[in-house]
């Protein structure tokens, strides 16, 4: 009788005891993809950013011109592994819910965001980070990664370009006017900024890209190159109409350490369309870090 109470006992202990390490392992998950978005001051400009995931491994999403946290990186923010990495992503100052004030095209704002960037994760606590930049946000990350060596783990750029193609200044004039853009691509945009700020902000950055071009020969962040330190994964798709070709075989011909990664079907948003080898590519390279 007494061994069959202890039998009992010992499978109610066991029970219960799975019963808390499965509540812990439930909770614990539940904190990983716990999301949080908020502003914060940084350099005087209240920056809106987003941040999930409970890894030891930080990592800042840059989005591209006039992007923002969810038009630019929402299945990333949402499917990315949040055990493995903590995913920071950012509205720079101008776009997104970083407004007021409106966003400026000085001739260095790309440098610009590569600062407010870099002060942004110091301001979280983060004293080094990996990046992930698309098309602007991708020359932001170069900028940065440049500028702050030691300061960054690794760093994923697509659609991004170190100087402008005389060619690419035909394509940025014929999709200047935003009723010629896709109905999928300017809705968006729309609906976070209106109809006419959204094409006088458009406008103005074409105006500045062309500006630099003239100003600077092309040249958006060439003699910086060399001072990348950090492993960098360069992708491209075959099918982006935005960014010429030879650019990411440029990039990778002149970053110490990368290596570039072809989507066959890719588009200049191949994130977004093929999100899931896009985000198991990118993760598979960010946590090889050491």
């Amino acid at each position: 009788m007494y061994a069959r109470f202890v039998s009992v006992l010992h499978k109610i202990i066991k029970y219960e005891n799975l019963a808390v390490h499965t509540r812990q392992l439930s909770t614990t998950a539940n904190k990983a993809h716990e999301m949080e978005e908020q502003k914060v001051k940084v350099n005087n400009m209240e920056i809106n950013y987003a941040r999930v995931g409970t890894g030891d491994h930080p990592v800042l999403l840059l989005p591209g011109a006039l992007g923002s946290i969810w038009t630019d990186f929402k299945p990333q923010m949402e499917n990315m592994n949040v055990n493995e990495l903590t995913i920071v992503a950012w509205d720079p100052p101008g776009y997104g819910k970083s407004r007021p004030p409106d966003r400026t095209f000085p001739n260095d704002f790309y440098q610009r965001d590569a600062t407010w960037a870099y002060n942004l994760m110091k301001t979280l606590g983060y004293s080094k980070f990996s990046l992930i930049g698309w098309s602007d946000g991708g020359i932001t990350s170069l900028l940065l990664a440049s500028a702050y060596p030691d300061s960054v783990y690794r760093m994923v750029v697509f659609g991004a370009n170190a100087y402008i193609h005389p060619n690419e200044i035909k394509i940025y004039e014929s999709i200047r006017d935003i009723n010629k853009w896709s109905e999928k691509m300017r809705t968006p945009m729309i609906q976070i900024y209106g109809e006419d700020y959204f094409q006088k902000m458009w406008s103005d950055w074409i105006d500045a890209v062309l500006r630099l071009y003239e100003k600077q020969n092309g040249d958006l962040c060439k003699q910086v190159l060399p001072k990348i330190k950090c492993p960098t994964l360069i992708i491209h798709g075959t099918k982006d109409a935005i960014v010429l070709p030879e650019h990411p075989t440029y990039l990778k011909q002149n970053i110490a350490n990368s290596k570039l990664h072809i989507f066959e079907k890719g588009a200049h948003n191949l994130h977004l369309r093929y999100s899931e080898e896009f985000n198991n590519l990118v993760t598979n390279f960010l946590v090889n870090r050491k």
